[in-house]
């Protein structure tokens, strides 16, 4: 899928993983329309594009129709990266996965169908595959089995976005990513490891038991990945699975995310968990990705899952 010079529209594209999106959109002189309702992103990710020419900030909502076609218009390319990322949630508002993922995807897809516009790029994740029972995982594991409301709404994302591409004649590229870290992220596990040492240097409370194995990829390499998948698309719905060849427990990320917040004598307060040592209720205990379809035509990570977790904790601690 060609990107380069076209006029694209980005949803999420102020937040952790868009904004990085848009920064690579706009360098490949993308005429960038970012559609956002700010409640996870932020202007600040975007700030340095705010006055160029070329780009446009609406800030809209997926549930809101009116703001898809003030966004749309005119638009080659959709980059739908827009979703409510909080796994916990979906335990106690599952009502909010829904609304964020499934229904503002069919609000997108449905106004891309009346405008006519044919290509369509979607992050998914890799909690559509749940315990998988084979590791790494392949894009081709089946059946899944998502134990979160978030991993379900992101798959039945992904159905409508292949349906219409079927029905509609539309082409997508959909990425099942790892867990994606680094500078603007202000959620998942180095943040909260961080912002409870902030608050006491000296204890951290880890939820689940620490042995929790998962594969961790920095947000350049998801970028790298990202652009040289388009580069290479050649079916009309093509699905990648984004992420490092290895992967790291949580006890690591709490030594590590320690240590470079230069605190001594931290005394871990593991809660146990749910469910064997799981986080939370949805919280997939075991999974790392298998890349190869991405390797095989010529991509490969930078960094592996422990270089991936110290590179982001150095760059959020600076940040914040």
């Amino acid at each position: 899928m060609e990107v380069e010079n076209k006029r694209v529209i980005i949803t999420g594209g102020a937040g952790f993983i868009g904004s990085h999106i848009v920064d690579k959109l706009m360098n490949l002189n993308c005429h960038t329309v970012v559609l956002d309702n700010l409640s996870r992103g932020s202007r600040d990710n975007i700030r340095s594009w705010l006055k160029n020419p070329d780009f446009k900030f609406l800030h809209g909502d997926l549930l809101n129709k009116q703001d898809i076609e003030s966004a749309l218009s005119d638009s080659e390319v959709v980059f739908h990266i827009a979703a409510n990322p909080e796994v916990r949630q979906g335990v106690e508002n599952p009502d909010a996965h829904f609304t964020r993922n499934i229904l503002a995807t069919y609000n997108l897809l449905e106004t891309m169908r009346r405008f006519d516009v044919k290509n369509i790029v979607f992050t998914s994740t890799s909690a559509v595959y749940g315990d998988a029972k084979v590791l790494p995982v392949p894009e081709n594991y089946g059946p899944l089995e998502p134990i979160s409301i978030y991993g379900a709404t992101k798959l039945a994302c992904e159905a409508l976005i292949s349906s219409y591409c079927h029905t509609f004649s539309m082409t997508a590229i959909m990425y099942r990513f790892a867990n994606i870290v680094g500078s603007r992220s202000r959620y998942g596990v180095i943040y909260d490891f961080i912002q409870k040492l902030k608050q006491d240097p000296k204890n951290l409370k880890i939820f689940g038991d620490g042995k929790q194995t998962k594969s961790y990829l920095l947000v350049q390499d998801c970028i790298d990945a990202f652009f040289f998948g388009l580069e290479h698309s050649k079916e009309q719905v093509e699905i990648f699975n984004v992420g490092s060849e290895d992967f790291v427990d949580v006890g690591t990320i709490a030594d590590i995310v320690s240590r470079e917040s230069h605190t001594s004598d931290v005394t871990y307060h593991f809660d146990g968990g749910v469910d064997g040592g799981r986080g939370w209720k949805g919280d997939i205990k075991h999974i790392y990705l298998s890349i190869e379809k991405l390797k095989s035509i010529g991509w490969r990570p930078k960094h592996n899952s422990f270089e991936s977790v110290e590179c982001a904790t150095r760059a959020l601690l600076k940040e914040l």
